[in-house]
C-alpha cells in the first residue's frame, strides 16, 4: 500500500495534467501547512511568479493572530486580488493542488472572488 505522502503527490500530478497558466489567464496556485497560508500567481509559460501572499508577509502578520485558520485564509485571499489587480491580472486558473475544496482552500478562493479575481 502506498504511503500517504506518496498518493498526495499522485493527486497533485493528477490535477496539474489539467492546469496550466498563461500570460492572459495565470495560475493562482494554494498551498497551507499546518502553520501558514500560502498563494501564488504563476505564469507556466515564462516560469514566473507574477504575485506571491502568505501569511508571513509583513502586511498579514500585524492583522492576523494565527496563520492557520479560516480568517487568515481569507485575508490571504483579499491581499493577493488587491495585489493581482494592481499588476493588471483579472482572470486566473485556480490550482487547489492535492487538497480538497474544503475550509482554508475554500476560504482563500472565495475572498479571492470577492476581491475582484475571476475564476
Amino acid at each position: 500500500m502506498r504511503d500517504k505522502l506518496e498518493r498526495y503527490f499522485i493527486r497533485k500530478q493528477r490535477l496539474r495534467k489539467k492546469i496550466f497558466g498563461t500570460g492572459e489567464k495565470p495560475r493562482l496556485s494554494v498551498y497551507h501547512s499546518l502553520k501558514h497560508t500560502y498563494a501564488q500567481i504563476i505564469n507556466d509559460e515564462e516560469g514566473k511568479i507574477l504575485v506571491a501572499v502568505s501569511t508571513l508577509t509583513q502586511e498579514l502578520r500585524k492583522k492576523i493572530k494565527s496563520g492557520s485558520n479560516i480568517l487568515s485564509a481569507q485575508a490571504v485571499g483579499e491581499l493577493i486580488a488587491k495585489k493581482a489587480l494592481e499588476k493588471g491580472i483579472r482572470k486566473v486558473v485556480f490550482d487547489r493542488g492535492a487538497r480538497l475544496y474544503h475550509g482554508r482552500v475554500k476560504a482563500l478562493a472565495e475572498a479571492a472572488r470577492q476581491g475582484g479575481l475571476g475564476f
